[in-house]
């Protein structure tokens, strides 16, 4: 008799490569505001799984928590190595970069000082191309990786 392999309403696979704590890190990367209610719907967690995991982020190092009016916004390190031996000789930026095909860019620098916050940041600015638009093309693919959900606007 087959052996029944548990499935996921959301991947409809049993397992999936990243964790957890890569998907939110993935969600809040591609949506610096998303709320964590829409990062859980995202990932396929509980909200309280959510809220740990950024927690555990933020101790870690990985994610800064920035309150903006009612809303948090989230910020990672890029230049900050993953956890793990096998994969410890690269970077989170890395990663985001490597799954989503683009880092997510903090903020929205201006045009005087971009390539140089950008350059702060570990980005990488194009010669010739306006620092805006660039950080404005990058999220919009990070966008498509992870669609916030419609909700309140706060």
């Amino acid at each position: 008799m087959a052996k029944k392999v548990e499935t996921t309403a959301l991947t409809g696979l049993g397992w999936t490569f990243l964790s957890n704590h890569g998907h939110v890190l993935l969600c809040l990367a591609a949506e610096p505001e998303m709320r964590l209610r829409d990062v859980a719907a995202r990932v396929g967690i509980t909200e309280r799984a959510v809220q740990r995991i950024v927690a555990e982020l933020e101790h870690a190092g990985y994610l800064e928590r920035k309150r903006c009016g009612r809303r948090n916004r989230y910020e990672f390190r890029p230049t900050l190595h993953l956890r793990h031996p096998v994969e410890g000789h690269r970077t989170i930026g890395e990663l985001i970069d490597f799954v989503i095909g683009q880092r997510a860019a903090s903020g929205s620098p201006s045009e005087a000082s971009g390539r140089a916050k950008a350059a702060g940041r570990g980005l990488k600015v194009p010669n010739g191309a306006s620092t805006r638009t660039h950080i404005s093309t990058r999220r919009r693919s990070l966008s498509v990786f992870c669609q916030a959900k419609p909700g309140r606007q706060d």
